[in-house]
């Protein structure tokens, strides 16, 4: 994965279509309008947080994804793609970055998480067929305090099915934890993934160092669904 920064969403033509068209989304869906959602920076510190209906994601056209923080969340919408790597809109046009389901970035908040990167094979891929534990050695580039190139090792493990309730549907997903450690650095992510596809429904990520974000798939990318 290259290390260049997460700046492709804003070229010139494809980004001003795209800003348009997530505007007119957000704006026009009756959730957002009425809890007044920010950004994601309000979905980590403290915002109102979102509960849409099913009839309500799915009234719109667009890919969305739910993005939570401790007190409050958000909702997203798919706003462009770059070499596999989504850009996640919110209303107020901050910015979270997926690539394979994993938090590869984001951008309105702090901390900003600029770029995370994987070394070495990629588990993620394929990440329902996971048996036993697996080493993952990460890269973090983040701000404040021009922190680059951070190595985390996390380690998967797969703990079992379990059900999960997205917009009143339940999904048999199998649990994967990664535990996250390195410098200054000590954690876990979370992932609940189709045992049949290894498409990420929903998860729980970090950051930075004692920060995370919830991210639920309420309406994914058709694509992402089709793969196996």
């Amino acid at each position: 994965m290259s290390r260049s920064a997460l700046t492709a969403p804003n070229k010139a033509q494809r980004g001003i279509a795209a800003l348009l068209l997530i505007i007119l989304a957000l704006t026009g869906c009756g959730v957002v309008g009425r809890t007044s959602l920010k950004t994601v920076q309000l979905a980590v510190k403290g915002a109102p947080d979102v509960q849409p209906t099913a009839a309500e994601v799915g009234a719109k056209p667009y890919p969305q994804i739910k993005v939570s923080g401790p007190n409050g969340g958000a909702l997203l919408v798919l706003g462009n793609i770059d070499a596999g790597r989504q850009a996640w809109y919110s209303s107020e046009r901050s910015i979270v970055f997926l690539q394979d389901g994993l938090l590869v970035g984001t951008h309105g908040g702090t901390p900003e998480l600029q770029q995370m990167w994987i070394e070495g094979a990629n588990p993620f891929h394929a990440l329902h067929t996971l048996q036993g534990t697996v080493t993952v050695q990460r890269r973090y580039d983040l701000m404040p305090g021009y922190r680059y190139g951070v190595a985390v090792t996390g380690t998967l493990e797969r703990l079992g099915a379990e059900p999960v309730d997205i917009l009143g549907k339940v999904r048999t997903l199998v649990h994967v934890r990664e535990t996250l450690r390195g410098t200054q650095w000590k954690g876990e992510n979370h992932y609940w993934v189709d045992p049949a596809s290894g498409f990420i429904w929903k998860s729980q990520q970090m950051i930075a160092p004692g920060t995370h974000l919830d991210i639920t798939q309420l309406k994914p990318y058709s694509l992402d669904l089709q793969r196996r």
